[in-house]
């Protein structure tokens, strides 16, 4: 197996600060751990503008039905994934809307498949079995940039003409490949050399969020701060949903409850029940004729 030396990337430097770090105690290991993840917030404020011109890429695409990847390996495959994991539960998407795809397939998730990564033909074959297509936005995410796996990906999304997002934390992986839109975290030496599952992985687990919140609120999936479509699954769900109902109707918890379960445990349509006087089949037509934004068909209302 030939080596491509990577001792010269930004994520593989050594730490000043924890040169020594096996001599310290578990106090003074901690606090030299949390002084170096207070620069994460500040790199990834840096990047704002980079990530609103990703999100605002994602949301034109996600609006017009098409569907988000995210592609990555080791540990920045299964931020990816989980970040597509929970965009269901908390904005009742569709499970294709947003997806995760790592190296190694589910086996990954548990367990390291360190040597998927070097495989570029995967990529291919795993995006198709997923059911990529001409449309569909790619967000390739390689802390490290040089991930075999990543860039075959978005080299095949690109050449299909689909838009394309690559985060790393390294300044030369913008020059490696040709995408739309690229977030650079150079979040600097990790406290462990190389171990991008620090504050590697803070920042993109950060810029991940960002992502998808950003564009679910831009999608109506939001109202103030309210998950909306929330979709009540369980007894956790049952309660807040019922609390969101009556923060936008200032109804008592029993008729909340009520409304709720009619609504069939949609707070968004609900929430329309109540404000337009309209039977459950009506109420969703409204949604969906205002793309299911829900100010479109309420207004601007208190919420208590």
């Amino acid at each position: 197996m030939s080596l491509t030396y990577r001792g010269h990337l930004l994520t593989e430097q050594r730490c000043p600060a924890s040169a020594n770090l096996d001599q310290h105690s578990l106090v003074e290991i901690l606090h030299i751990i949390n002084q170096a993840d207070q620069q994460v917030p500040m790199v990834v404020g840096q990047a704002i503008p980079a990530i609103a011109a990703a999100a605002e890429l994602i949301w034109q695409q996600l609006a017009q039905g098409y569907s988000l990847f995210y592609l990555g390996a080791g540990t920045s495959g299964r931020l990816g994934v989980l970040d597509a994991a929970e965009c269901p539960p908390t904005f009742s998407t569709d499970p294709r809307m947003v997806q995760g795809v790592i190296a190694g397939g589910e086996l990954a998730l548990i367990q390291a498949v360190e040597g998927a990564e070097d495989n570029r033909e995967q990529a291919v074959l795993d995006l198709q079995k997923r059911g990529f297509q001409t449309g569909d936005v790619l967000c390739g995410i390689a802390a490290g940039s040089t991930t075999p796996y990543v860039l075959a990906g978005l080299e095949y999304a690109g050449n299909l003409g689909s838009p394309t997002v690559f985060i790393t934390c390294n300044p030369e992986g913008a020059k490696l490949i040709d995408v739309d839109q690229v977030i650079l975290l150079p979040v600097g030496a990790e406290i462990l050399t190389g171990s991008t599952r620090m504050k590697a992985g803070t920042a993109t687990k950060l810029v991940l969020n960002m992502l998808s919140t950003s564009v679910m609120v831009k999608l109506g999936k939001v109202y103030g701060n309210l998950m909306v479509d929330l979709r009540a699954t369980n007894s956790k769900l049952w309660e807040r949903g019922t609390r969101f109902v009556q923060y936008l109707t200032g109804l008592e918890l029993s008729a909340a409850r009520e409304l709720l379960v009619t609504a069939q445990g949609q707070v968004k349509t609900a929430v329309v029940m109540y404000h337009r006087g309209v039977d459950f089949a009506t109420a969703q037509q409204l949604l969906q004729e205002a793309q299911g934004h829900l100010r479109r068909v309420i207004g601007d209302v208190e919420i208590n």
